[in-house]
């Protein structure tokens, strides 16, 4: 992509109502815009990142059996009758009516509306054990949202629902999420752990918070030092077989952790003071079983091996996408700007042209633009003719993990310089082993 040709419109000045980082790169940056209180439009360099977390959400789903489908943002309040929650939700639920007087709303969360879906075709224990998600965006009318997209009011979310003949089916059910979410924040350069957690107005008697460890983060969290060193589940890890599955659920709850919520002051104690971790974290996924408290209610049965109709047993799954990637700017940042995890940067290279009109710059980044595409890296050509200083600071805010310099004089020699985001180092290189750098040795 040319800049010249694409959207960025970067800010020069910090927006007053920015509080933390994220909030602050992300405008600055051009990925959101603000339309209203906790309500924002995602911009081309913004969606381009959301897209590539949902893409290594999706894959981990996948992996682990869950089924996606698509659910609408509008539901019928009469399911959520149904299931006892409509008056109980509180004022964060936006509830509308339609041209029909009938009760909507629009949703926070999709338990109600898959079970519906569920009990409309499943109707024996052959079918299971069943995994459906879907991502779409959510509503959730907060008091006071803040942080831009880390508490919005409208969210993409990420929701898997399971559904299981029996506590048993609903438990290694359970455990492939856990794992699959393991696999998921690790791809997305983030080391979460989870957490033992309350488990809210979704119900239920198991929950964990998977949480990454930041300073902006808005819960107080405790933890076994043990958990910075531990290995996350290879990809060949076998979902289909619940006793390896629910072996590293063990190993990844053994050693203390908890929310604030949940913290035991008792068993904080007895753990040493050297292997003891006090800080501030941020909720980047969360899971729940919940057993039986919907498909009781709304009659969602299956016929078991008896011949007798069983309520099945539920868990819920929920990654929120959109806060994930403030999560992730919050975790990688510097004075200068975003450094992205190359798995979910917008772009892999930015090419600069320092001298655009220059016959030799020109040619030099054509080449450069070309083979790097070829090669299937995303690139981001400023072909604009700004000046050094804006161009270097514009690539450096963005945040994409390699930059190629092509000015008059190392061109002239038949060179040009590569940096690398994160680390800071400069190489200046022939454009052979620029592209042979960039394309092969990464």
């Amino acid at each position: 992509m040319r800049l010249s040709q694409f959207f960025l419109p970067i800010l020069k000045e910090t927006p007053r109502e920015a509080e933390i980082v994220s909030h602050r790169l992300m405008l600055r940056a051009g990925m959101i815009r603000q339309q209203s209180a906790g309500i924002f439009s995602w911009l081309p360099l913004g969606l381009r990142v959301l897209e590539k977390v949902n893409a290594i959400v999706r894959e981990e789903q996948n992996r682990a059996g869950a089924i996606e489908i698509l659910m609408p943002t509008i539901q019928s309040a009469d399911l959520w009758r149904e299931s006892g929650r409509y008056d109980d939700y509180g004022r964060e639920m936006l509830r509308i009516t339609d041209r029909h007087k009938r009760d909507m709303l629009f949703g926070p969360t999709n338990e109600e509306m898959v079970t519906d879906i569920f009990r409309g075709y499943v109707r024996s224990y052959k079918d299971l054990p069943l995994n459906l998600y879907h991502i779409q965006w959510k509503f959730r009318d907060e008091v006071r949202p803040r942080f831009g997209v880390m508490r919005s009011r409208e969210f993409l979310m990420k929701d898997a629902y399971s559904f299981d003949l029996d506590h048993e089916g609903a438990r290694a059910a359970y455990n492939r999420m856990f794992v699959a979410y393991l696999r998921t924040f690790s791809r997305l350069g983030l080391s979460a752990i989870p957490m033992r957690a309350d488990t809210g107005p979704i119900g239920g008697d198991l929950s964990h918070e998977f949480i990454i460890l930041a300073e902006t983060g808005e819960s107080e969290v405790f933890c076994h030092r043990d958990y910075l060193e531990m290995s996350v589940p290879e990809a060949d890890t076998d979902f289909r077989d619940d006793k390896q599955i629910a072996e590293i659920v063990e190993r990844w709850t053994t050693p203390y952790a908890a929310t604030d919520e949940m913290h035991d002051e008792a068993v904080w104690d007895g753990i040493s003071d050297d292997k003891r971790l006090a800080a501030r974290g941020i909720e980047v996924g969360h899971i729940f079983h919940f057993g039986t408290k919907y498909s009781e209610a709304m009659n969602a049965t299956v016929t078991g091996p008896d011949g007798k109709e069983h309520p099945v047993s539920m868990g819920s799954y929920g990654i929120g996408p959109s806060r994930l990637v403030a999560a992730i700017i919050e975790a990688f940042h510097d004075e200068n700007g975003i450094v992205w995890p190359e798995a979910i940067a917008p772009f892999a290279v930015g090419v600069i042209n320092m001298k655009p009109g220059d016959s030799a710059c020109d040619a030099a980044c054509d080449k450069l633009y070309g083979a790097l595409s070829a090669a299937g890296l995303e690139v981001l050509y400023d072909d604009t003719d700004q000046r050094a200083g804006a161009k270097f600071a514009s690539l450096d805010l963005i945040g994409l993990p390699w930059q190629v310099i092509a000015g008059p004089r190392s061109v002239a020699n038949g060179q040009v310089e590569i940096k690398n985001r994160s680390t800071g180092e400069r190489e200046t290189l022939s454009i052979d082993d620029a592209l042979n750098r960039l394309i092969t040795d990464r």
